[in-house]
C-alpha cells in the first residue's frame, strides 16, 4: 500500500491523533515547524547542504546517490523511532482513525517526505504525506489572518489580572487564545524576566493559526459561517510582544473590535502587580527599568532601581505603575471609533469573579447588535 498524499485540513485533523513527523533538516525544523511535530531529518544541515550543491553544480541523478549514501544508514533508526512515536501516541477511538498511522512532510512534499514515506510504507505503517509540505501550511497559516474572526478583546491597565481572567474565562467555556502564552512573554520590558525563550517569528504564526483553527473548531466542523462564530477573548495588546509580532491582519482586527476595559482602583492594581513580580530576579528587574530608563525618566528610573535595590518592591513598582498606566492609556486610544468600541467595566478589585461580569457584558452587547 503506497503513502497517501492528502490536503492541509485533511492533514491537520488527522495530526491532532497521530504522530507527525517533520523529515527537514534540523536548522529548518528548529526554526519553525508545523506545531506538535517531532523532527526525524532526512538529512544533517550539512548534508542538506552537500546534496543540493551536487544537484545545483551537477545533476539530479548525482544530488540522489549521495542522498542515497546519507540515508542508507539511517534507515533501521527511522522505523524504530516511528514505532516508539506511535507506541506513546494514545489511541483514538474513531472509525477515522488507523493504528500504526503516521504523517510526515518536508518542505514541499518532494523528495525527501518521499523517501522516508516510501520506507515507513514498506516497513507496515499506514504513512500520509501532505500535499504541498510545510509550504503549503505555511500558506495555510497566513491566510487564516485574514479570516474575519470573531473577537472580544480584555482591556486594563498593567495588574488588572487579565492572563489569570483569560484562564477563567477559559474554564467557564469561553473561547481564548492567550497571546502572550504563545509569545512566552508577558508585553513589558519585564516580560521575559522568568520565562523561557521566545518562539521565533515564524514558529509564532504557527502556533497562533493552529490555535484559532482548534479554538473553533466543533463550529467550523458544522459548517458555520465565521461571522455567527462566539467572540473569541483576546487581551489587549502592542503589535510587539517581546521580539515577537501580532500578524499585521489580526491587530488591525483587534483594533476594530469591542474591547472591555477593567477599571480597577490603582492600589488594588498595585497591590496585585507586587505580588506577581516582587518574587523575580532583582538584578534582572533592574536592568529591565534601565531599558526604560529614557521614557520613565531619569529621575523615576533612578528613584525605583534606589527603592528596588532597598527591598521597597511596592514603592518601586508605585512608579513603574504609572508610567504603564499611561502607556497603556495612550494606546488605548489610539483606535478609530473608540467610544463605539469600548465597554468600561468599574471592578473594585482584582479576581477572577470579574470574569463573570464580562462574559455577562459581552453576551449582553452581542445580542443587543
Amino acid at each position: 500500500m503506497a503513502a497517501e498524499k492528502i490536503h492541509i485540513e485533511k492533514f491537520l485533523a488527522l495530526a491532532k491523533h497521530h504522530p507527525l513527523i517533520d523529515v527537514r533538516s534540523p536548522g529548518e525544523y528548529n526554526h519553525a515547524q508545523i506545531p506538535g511535530a517531532y523532527s526525524m531529518p532526512l538529512f544533517t544541515d550539512e548534508e542538506r547542504k552537500v546534496v543540493g550543491t551536487a544537484y545545483k553544480q551537477k545533476s539530479r541523478e548525482a544530488a540522489i546517490k549521495i542522498g542515497l549514501d546519507y540515508f542508507g544508514p539511517k534507515m533501521r533508526g527511522m522505523v524504530e523511532l516511528t514505532e516508539q512515536l506511535i507506541s506513546n501516541t494514545k489511541p483514538v477511538r474513531n472509525d477515522e482513525q488507523k493504528p500504526n498511522c503516521v504523517l510526515v512532510y518536508c518542505w514541499r512534499g518532494g523528495m525527501r517526505s518521499g523517501a522516508i514515506s516510501w520506507l515507513l510504507d514498506m516497513y507496515g505503517f499506514k504513512v500520509y504525506t501532505l500535499i504541498g509540505g510545510y509550504k503549503k501550511f505555511r500558506n495555510h497559516v497566513l491566510n487564516s489572518f485574514s479570516l474575519p474572526h470573531q473577537f472580544n478583546i480584555l482591556g486594563g491597565y498593567t495588574g488588572s489580572g487579565k492572563t489569570t481572567l483569560l484562564k477563567a474565562l477559559k474554564e467557564k467555556g469561553e473561547k481564548v487564545i492567550d497571546l502572550e502564552g504563545i509569545a512566552q512573554h508577558k508585553g513589558s520590558a519585564f516580560g521575559n524576566i522568568g520565562m523561557p525563550a521566545q518562539p521565533s517569528q515564524e514558529m509564532f504564526e504557527n502556533l497562533l493559526g493552529i490555535e484559532l483553527q482548534s479554538t473553533h473548531q466543533d463550529e467550523v466542523a458544522q459548517k458555520a459561517p465565521l461571522k455567527e462564530l462566539a467572540g473569541i477573548w483576546l487581551e489587549d495588546e502592542s503589535q510587539r510582544i517581546g521580539h515577537v509580532n501580532i500578524p499585521s491582519a489580526i491587530w488591525k482586527n483587534m483594533r476594530s473590535t469591542p474591547i472591555y476595559f477593567l477599571d480597577i482602583p490603582f492600589e488594588e492594581r498595585l497591590k496585585h502587580i507586587a505580588e506577581e513580580y516582587g518574587c523575580l530576579d532583582k538584578e534582572k528587574m533592574i536592568d529591565a527599568i534601565g531599558r526604560i530608563k529614557e521614557r520613565l525618566g531619569g529621575l523615576n528610573a533612578k528613584t525605583a532601581t534606589q527603592l528596588l535595590q532597598e527591598g521597597n518592591t511596592l514603592e518601586s513598582f508605585r512608579i513603574l505603575l504609572k508610567y504603564y498606566d499611561k502607556f497603556y492609556l495612550k494606546g488605548l486610544h489610539n483606535r478609530e471609533a473608540l467610544n463605539s468600541l469600548l465597554h468600561s467595566i468599574e471592578c473594585k478589585s482584582v479576581t477572577v469573579e470579574n470574569a463573570n461580569i464580562l462574559i455577562s457584558k459581552s453576551h449582553n452587547n452581542k445580542q443587543a447588535v
